[in-house]
């Protein structure tokens, strides 16, 4: 069903374990995620970018695709659908459009701003039962064409942030969104010690969890974080999938140019990769 991440992470927090966000593109991602979630009776966050769900055609279709395939394949492990990174405009068309979860990146504003704006969502999306997504400190790697190293939130400014009620708090610990480069010099613990010392209860965030190994993961977990976000990696993973196929000549032989033939091994992929996962971060058959 689909709901708020609320509950999910609280759960993902006591329990000590970490719930995915799995980006989203289009119906075949979306499928492949949640029948693995289904499979493997994990609770799943569906992440939607400002720009996929301008790709996907807006924030209705993309409500009205995951609701049609939840009753279509009969899944039943709890589903949200969250707006990643948004600005404040895109979170408030996200609420129009029934998304279940928020995530306002204010991040890149001046403190003031950040709280300014996060506390007016607050509200809303407290009376709407919709989870509230906030950030601080700026996580690196490239977005949206901005390549940066992530900076180390201020344990301060995530207390500041945490306190205005929202439900999960992203913080840069040094981690960064795609490919990690060769010498990148890992997660800052220290930092993450010093923010869940700070937020006390608050469910955190990892955002950019392709590539960062799996003890690293496992002890940001143990630390506090609830929800880790993958996107990257299931697109490398979708990707070579389908160059094999084509590579292979396989689109040449028969009915083999058939998008769904095309793009079936890039589903299994994908299907590897969030079952993958999963397992690192504990949720298989925490639904």
């Amino acid at each position: 069903m689909l709901v708020s991440a609320k509950e999910m992470l609280n759960k993902a927090r006591d329990g000590h374990y970490a719930v995915g966000q799995f980006n989203i593109n289009n119906l075949e991602w979306t499928k492949s995620i949640l029948q693995t979630a289904e499979e493997l009776k994990a609770p799943v966050i569906l992440g939607v970018s400002e720009g996929a769900g301008k790709y996907m055609c807006g924030y209705d279709t993309i409500v009205g695709m995951v609701k049609g395939m939840m009753t279509g394949l009969n899944i039943t492990v709890p589903v949200a659908i969250h707006l990643d990174h948004g600005t404040f405009e895109g979170a408030k068309a996200c609420i129009n459009a029934g998304f279940s979860s928020i995530m306002f990146d204010g991040s890149h504003y001046p403190i003031e701003e950040n709280i300014k704006l996060t506390t007016a969502l607050v509200n809303t999306c407290d009376i709407l039962g919709i989870s509230l997504e906030a950030e601080v400190g700026a996580i690196g790697g490239e977005e949206d064409g901005v390549v940066g190293m992530g900076e180390c939130a201020d344990p301060k400014e995530c207390k500041q942030i945490a306190d205005l009620g929202v439900t999960m708090l992203a913080a840069g610990i040094g981690n960064i969104h795609g490919k990690y480069p060769a010498n990148w010099p890992g997660l800052r613990f220290d930092v993450l010690e010093a923010i869940k010392k700070e937020v006390g209860d608050m469910p955190l965030v990892l955002h950019g969890g392709t590539g960062i190994p799996a003890d690293m993961i496992k002890k940001a977990i143990s630390l506090g974080v609830a929800k880790i976000n993958v996107n990257t990696e299931c697109q490398i993973a979708f990707s070579a999938a389908v160059r094999k196929y084509i590579e292979e000549g396989k689109d040449l032989v028969g009915k083999g140019f058939d998008p769904r033939k095309v793009l079936a091994p890039g589903c299994e992929a994908i299907k590897d990769t969030v079952r993958e996962k999963m397992e690192i971060f504990g949720c298989i058959g925490k639904a």
